[in-house]
């Protein structure tokens, strides 16, 4: 089951500080707020630079490191030469001795050298005070105080404090990461969320299910593309209401019927794609949505820029509503159709928000029996993401279901999807025994019935709460589940 999803929501920000779940760690993310800026391989300016950053790029903060001393030592030890000195500390010979009034090169043990320390220079502003001064900068009031010989709490406007630099380390894309200086980046912090695709069910238990803690955004299956009128709507008004009564956000499902040809007709035209674009707009207005989840897949290569586009004129039109964009990839595969007509790179660029479809490791009609995403794959696979898309926009698909796969005396195999639901049931029916499978990271069952061998790789709390580990570890945003109802509210718990 292979799920391209296009994901809009209006205000965002309000939702993400209001809804995080109790004991949530929010993700720290960088912007940057000066052109031309330096990543470097260390904490130390000099040190060799990994890239350059423009004005406005974001990126997850993975550490922080506090200003050095404005007054750092180094002993000077056998074999030490300022060459050396100098790089250890990631400066120059020459600020060495301009600091340490050195003519010459010669160094003696037990020396007492000064390492030259960048200092920031700020203006004070007249509503300034040393508390939000030494809090913009990460630096301590006595630092401050220190560095700067105040004598008084009372701040002149219009004069300059010195302050020592500190440094973030964000993670680049391909794979890298680099530190950059505190005084070029703006930190800010953005909660986790979940999201749940609406499927399969009733309106009796679509309505419960606004009602689970943990979940943040439902998704109901509103839009498709339709050769008659380019797009069929089926908006659900009431369900609208009674999801922001509960404190829900809606991101309309917008599916492609997994057509390339009625895909192609729409993405390579440019009055038929702002036709569907007016209509969606339209119709999330009229709703109150705060978003929509358009669903394209099996999308013929030929349309890969052609998606792209799509999404950067979806993303200008809705852009004056405070709606945010986002797109759902497949994990990388051979398929051209579903996954190699994917610019990943583009999408994540034009986008707020990439969902990683976490699943089809093994798809529903493979010849060969497995886990629908183990553990390994799905840690692979974010990592391929996260060579072209920032981690903090990155949602991880997980799934809420898994298949049975029934091999018969002639080794044919078909299989039967199950929800977590079902599949525990089953297993309490048939008095099984979850065992644990080392290859996969996830509990497996099996049994034979009327001769045929039947094999499981559950889903259940432990596979949700090691894919919830790699959210935290890769710094995700966090996760989107395929489907709400697939398992029991509990299973929410574990993405909080």
């Amino acid at each position: 089951m292979y799920k391209f999803t296009l994901i809009i929501a209006a205000l965002f920000a309000s939702l993400c500080h209001s809804k995080q779940a109790d004991g949530a760690e929010p993700v720290s993310v960088g912007t940057v707020s000066a052109s031309k800026t330096a990543a470097f391989t260390s904490s130390e300016l000099h040190s060799p630079i990994v890239t350059t950053l423009v004005r406005g790029e974001e990126f997850p903060i993975l550490k922080r490191k506090e200003a050095i001393d404005s007054e750092l030592i180094h002993t000077v030890a056998t074999g030490d030469t300022l060459y050396l000195v100098a790089k250890q500390y990631g400066v120059s010979v020459n600020q060495m001795k301009r600091a340490n009034r050195i003519i010459g090169s010669r160094l003696y043990v037990g020396q007492r050298l000064i390492i030259p320390i960048d200092l920031v220079n700020h203006q004070i502003k007249k509503k300034d005070s040393l508390w939000k001064i030494a809090r913009t900068y990460n630096v301590s009031i006595d630092r401050l105080i220190k560095n700067n010989d105040l004598d008084a709490v009372v701040l002149q406007p219009g004069t300059e404090l010195k302050i020592p630099e500190g440094f973030y380390q964000v993670q680049l894309l391909g794979g890298k990461t680099g530190w950059v200086q505190q005084s070029a980046v703006k930190e800010s912090k953005l909660n986790r969320f979940n999201l749940g695709w609406k499927y399969n069910g009733k309106q009796d238990s679509y309505q419960k299910q606004l009602h689970i803690d943990g979940l943040d955004v439902v998704s109901p299956r509103w839009y498709t593309l339709s050769y008659e009128n380019l797009i069929s709507l089926n908006e659900d008004d009431n369900y609208a209401v009674s999801a922001a009564k509960a404190g829900k956000h809606v991101w309309p499902l917008f599916g492609n019927r997994f057509d390339p040809e009625l895909t192609d007709f729409i993405l390579s035209d440019a009055e038929n794609r702002q036709k569907v674009i007016t209509a969606l707009k339209k119709s999330l207005v009229k709703t109150k949505s705060q978003g929509i989840n358009v669903d394209f897949e099996n999308i013929d290569p030929k349309n890969k820029k052609d998606y792209v586009t799509f999404i950067q004129e979806l993303k200008k039109e809705l852009s004056p509503n405070g709606i945010e964009v986002s797109v759902d990839v497949s994990r990388e595969n051979d398929d051209p159709f579903w996954s190699g007509s994917l610019d990943r790179a583009g999408l994540g660029k034009a986008a707020d928000y990439i969902v990683l479809m976490g699943y089809d490791e093994h798809w529903g009609s493979s010849p060969k029996a497995g886990s629908v995403a183990s553990l390994p794959w799905t840690d692979e696979g974010i990592k391929l993401l996260l060579r072209e898309v920032p981690a903090h926009k990155i949602l991880l698909g997980v799934p809420f279901y898994t298949r049975e796969w029934i091999t018969d005396k002639s080794g044919k195999v078909r299989s039967v999807d199950r929800t977590i639901t079902e599949t525990e049931k089953l297993i309490h029916e048939k008095g099984l025994t979850k065992k644990w499978d080392q290859s996969t990271s996830q509990n497996y069952v099996e049994f034979m019935e009327n001769g045929e061998k039947h094999q499981i790789w559950v889903e259940d709390e432990t596979s949700m709460k090691l894919r919830y580990d790699l959210v935290k570890k890769y710094h995700l945003r966090g996760t989107a589940a395929w489907y709400v109802g697939g398992g029991p509210e509990g299973i929410w718990d574990v993405l909080k």
